[in-house]
């Protein structure tokens, strides 16, 4: 278990900085999926009292990056398969949105930027000092570009509560098989299609791209599960 480097400082709200300490260490995997959270531990790695650690444990528990056990602590979400399925699900529909929307509405600036993305991404499948946890952010980055893009900030916020799942469950994964992130072709075509300004292609192309998607994590998840694993 690794917190984040982030540190404590006095002149914020302790309950707000202790919460994004432990939710950046969630997200980054610094906290990994399955890890039990104890209070007092946590209060002493981070030099704080337990009142500010319950508190921000609480808003993580509202918003499902912790969930209680059966000994009634305290884990980071463990994302299942069917989970898995149900947020893909929710990410084509909504998605399917966002790159429509993208094709509509796109700034050249903001066209540019998920060009930059796709670059990024394929520069860095050749790197020999490939991180799993940057190809996860250029994930992150590309997708919600083209959501901003769309022009529907409610839909980018209904995203945003999808990815900070999809980011437990790609972090639980990828630390299994980094080749289960495909975000070079995948991505270059949808970037196309918006640039092209065709909504038809764009939407195949996203859909095509979040079932494949869908199909290698469900398989890398069931695996994580498997009788052999635990």
């Amino acid at each position: 278990m690794t917190l984040s480097s982030q540190s404590i400082r006095r002149s914020k709200s302790l309950h707000e900085q202790t919460y994004q300490v432990l939710r950046s260490s969630i997200l980054s995997g610094g906290l990994a999926p399955g890890d039990r959270l104890v209070e007092t531990q946590l209060a002493q790695q981070l030099q704080v009292s337990r009142t500010p650690i319950r508190e921000a444990m609480r808003q993580l528990q509202q918003e499902g990056l912790i969930v209680g056990d059966a000994n009634e602590g305290l884990r980071v979400t463990s994302i299942s398969a069917v989970d898995t399925l149900h947020l893909y699900d929710c990410r084509i529909g909504l998605e399917q949105m966002a790159v429509a929307g993208a094709c509509k509405q796109a700034s050249k600036a903001q066209l540019q930027l998920i060009e930059q993305y796709v670059l990024q991404a394929e520069q860095l499948m050749h790197s020999p000092d490939l991180n799993n946890f940057q190809l996860l952010d250029l994930d992150y980055q590309f997708h919600r570009a083209i959501a901003e893009s769309s022009g529907n900030k409610w839909l980018v916020a209904l995203l945003d509560q999808v990815f900070d799942k999809m980011t437990l469950l790609r972090v639980q994964t990828t630390r299994q098989n980094p080749q289960v992130l495909e975000i070079r072709v995948e991505h270059r075509q949808i970037y196309q299609a918006i640039a092209q300004r065709d909504p038809d292609a764009a939407i195949g192309a996203m859909h095509s791209h979040l079932i494949s998607s869908q199909a290698r994590v469900v398989q890398e998840v069931e695996q994580f599960y498997s009788p052999a694993q635990q």
